[in-house]
């Protein structure tokens, strides 16, 4: 008998929010092309070849694609590669769970909060700007604090944070300067928790899996995730009416199979959507799930990319433990030397797994992005906070070592 050849799968993306995906595809054993154009992103390890290619670059990867013969493709954890993979998989006659329509939408922050208005899915109220002056409009009737959105950028770029108007003009000109359309939303801060919905469809049916309470840290690192914790903390009531928004988002999106990760933010008046992404969450949230509910996101993200048949035993819960946590590490500014203290923070009880994302050489700058995170502890408990416990418990143990950059240079 003939040698089966194992499937091929094009993973755009290789950096700490797609170490999950393509280690579970390295387990299933798929032949992994996996594309990055940062040549020491921590995901090569896991790949069978490796394209130096950035993630937007859409006649390349396409290129890459066809002279690959791939047999699906994927973009998780980030949002722009979406649309291309979409895209790309429709030109090549490949299976995709998202239409390119859908991934559209979900790809622009204008089009999104276009069509979330168009179906009454709860948002925050927004305003559209193309000058310096119409943001400073917008901001004075929305009200403060607000934030500022290019409409075309992700992974918080130009995203800012504006307490009141004498902040303003300064946060204008830097979400001016990172967008490259000239457009910014101007949307209103509900005050009050933000919990993330991870789920998946399928047939158009929306199942919700985990909802996590987000520690945010503070501004300027606005939007940047410091912890996800499950279970919620929010009463049984709010969390229900958190994933009705959730399934009314995707619904309004055209998004009837695969996963799905969606921010609301919970205020005085009810949940309201901050954005839904048609992929899986950047920050480790498939691992969380199968710690905490036994299901195989990754796995399950894999298949749908690769058109399979996902059976309804694979979206049926069953909880592992009584809490679970994904909690971020952080370094000082500077170059990191050495990192210490892992084989100690592993031994700690319930710590799964850490993710250490960057190598001697790589250069830490202020918090300002998910990106300028160092490391994430992923850890179980009989408790929430039991398990934030061991997991803060672990991130005392690993020790950043990092030297001031322009001591080094000298």
């Amino acid at each position: 008998m003939g040698r089966v050849e194992a499937e091929r799968i094009l993973v755009l993306g290789a950096g700490p929010a797609q170490l999950g995906l393509l280690s579970a595809a390295r387990r299933r054993r798929l032949f992994v092309i996996a594309v990055d154009r940062d040549p020491s992103a921590p995901g090569f390890q896991y790949a069978d070849r490796r394209a130096i290619i950035s993630v937007e670059d859409e006649s390349a990867i396409e290129r890459l694609a066809d002279a690959e013969r791939i047999d699906g493709v994927i973009a998780p954890g980030i949002d722009g590669a979406v649309a291309i993979a979409a895209r790309v998989a429709e030109r090549l006659g490949l299976a995709h769970p998202v239409s390119p329509e859908a991934a559209l939408l979900a790809t622009s922050k204008l089009r999104e909060r276009e069509r979330f208005a168009q179906e009454g899915v709860p948002q925050p109220a927004f305003e559209v700007c193309t000058t310096p002056a119409e943001a400073v409009a917008a901001a004075d009737h929305v009200g403060y604090p607000c934030v500022l959105k290019p409409t075309d950028r992700h992974g918080q770029r130009g995203l800012m944070f504006v307490a009141g108007r004498e902040g303003l003009d300064r946060a204008i000109d830097e979400a001016f300067v990172q967008s490259r359309s000239g457009v910014l939303l101007v949307e209103e801060l509900i005050d009050g928790p933000e919990v993330m919905i991870n789920g998946f469809s399928r047939d158009g049916r929306f199942h919700p899996l985990t909802v996590t309470d987000r520690v945010l840290a503070d501004p300027p690192a606005f939007g940047v995730a410091l912890a996800h914790v499950w279970r919620s903390s929010l009463d049984p009531a709010t969390v229900g009416a958190a994933v009705e928004a959730a399934s009314a988002a995707a619904a309004a999106l055209g998004i009837t199979d695969g996963p799905t990760y969606t921010q609301v933010r919970v205020g005085e008046d009810g949940p309201r959507v901050g954005e839904l992404g048609a992929r899986l969450g950047g920050g480790h949230d498939a691992e969380l799930c199968r710690a905490a509910l036994g299901i195989d996101l990754n796995a399950l993200a894999l298949a749908s990319a690769l058109g399979e048949e996902i059976p309804d035993r694979a979206l049926l819960p069953v909880q592992q433990v009584g809490g679970a946590c994904v909690r971020f590490l952080l370094a000082p500014p500077g170059e990191l030397r050495e990192v210490a203290g892992e084989e100690e923070a592993r031994s700690i009880e319930g710590v799964l797994d850490i993710r250490l994302y960057r190598r001697p050489g790589h250069v830490f700058g202020e918090l300002r992005r998910a990106s300028d995170r160092a490391g994430a502890v992923i850890a179980v408990g009989g408790s929430r906070e039991e398990a934030l416990e061991r997991a803060d418990r672990a991130a005392e143990c690993i020790r950043f070592d990092t030297a001031d950059v322009e001591a080094v240079a000298s």
